[in-house]
C-alpha cells in the first residue's frame, strides 16, 4: 500500500468529517442536505477547462494558465477520493485503508509513481478532462477503476507526478481546513490576500519550506492570515 494515497484519503476523511459530519459517506450532511460528488467533479473539470484558451472567440494565442490548472487538478482529486470512499461504504467494499490498497495495484497508478513530468498538448489535456466528466455523468453504475485510470493519465500530462500531486494535495487540504476554521462558510473569509489568492500563498510556502509539515503550514497560514486581517 502506498503511504502517500493513503494520508491523503485519511485527510480527505477528517476534511468531510469536519464540514459535513460523519455521515458523509452515506451521501448527507450533517444538515441533511444531499451531497453530490459526481457533480462536484464534473463542475470543478470545467473549470479546469478555463485555464486553456479554448474560446474561438476570444485571444487563442494566450498561454495556458499552468498553475491555475494543476491548482484545479488537485481540486478534482479531493472529489474523487471522495466519491471513492462513498462508493466503498454504500457498496460495502470496505474502508478507507481497502480503497489505498486497491488504488495501489491500479497498474494506472504506476504511471504517476514517476520522476519525470512535463506539460502535454493542451487539447490532449482537455480530452482527458472531458473523458472524466463523461465517466462520472454516465447514468450507468460508477465506473471508478476507469475514472481513477483518466485521471492519473490526466496527473502525468499535467506536470504533476505522485510527489507533486500529494505535496499541493496536503496543502491545498490544509488550507480548505484553514478556510473552514475561519469563517469561509458564513462569508466572513477573506480569499484575496494583498492582491494574491491564498490558493498562490499556500503554494509559495510550500515551495519556499520543502520540508514544511501539514502542522507548520497552518501557523504560516495564520500567520499571513492576521497579518493581513489586522491590517485593514
Amino acid at each position: 500500500m502506498n503511504s502517500k494515497i493513503l494520508l491523503m484519503l485519511q485527510l480527505q476523511n477528517q476534511l468531510n468529517d469536519a464540514t459535513n459530519g460523519e455521515d458523509w459517506v452515506k451521501g448527507i450532511t450533517k444538515n441533511k442536505k444531499v451531497i453530490n460528488w459526481k457533480r462536484c467533479i464534473y463542475m470543478e473539470c470545467a473549470e479546469m477547462i478555463d485555464s486553456f484558451p479554448w474560446k474561438h472567440w476570444k485571444n487563442i494565442e494566450v498561454e495556458p494558465d499552468w498553475e491555475n490548472h494543476q491548482i484545479e487538478v488537485v481540486d478534482v482529486w479531493h472529489f474523487i477520493m471522495s466519491l471513492a470512499i462513498e462508493n466503498y461504504f454504500k457498496t460495502l467494499r470496505g474502508g478507507i485503508e481497502d480503497v489505498a490498497n486497491d488504488i495501489s495495484e491500479m497498474e494506472a497508478f504506476s504511471k504517476i509513481d514517476t520522476d519525470s513530468t512535463g506539460f502535454a498538448e493542451p487539447d490532449a489535456v482537455i480530452e482527458k478532462v472531458e473523458n472524466i466528466m463523461r465517466i462520472v455523468l454516465a447514468k450507468e453504475n460508477l465506473e471508478l477503476e476507469s475514472l481513477f485510470a483518466e485521471f492519473f493519465d490526466l496527473v502525468v500530462m499535467s506536470g504533476l507526478n505522485l510527489d507533486a500531486l500529494y505535496r499541493l494535495y496536503v496543502g491545498k487540504n490544509i488550507l480548505n481546513q484553514f478556510r473552514q476554521d475561519h469563517g469561509y462558510k458564513d462569508g466572513s473569509y477573506i480569499k484575496v490576500w494583498d492582491g494574491e489568492e491564498d490558493n498562490v500563498v499556500m503554494k509559495r510556502i510550500w515551495e519556499e519550506k520543502s520540508d514544511v509539515t501539514p502542522e507548520e503550514l497552518y501557523r504560516e497560514l495564520t500567520k499571513y492570515y492576521l497579518a493581513l486581517t489586522k491590517s485593514e
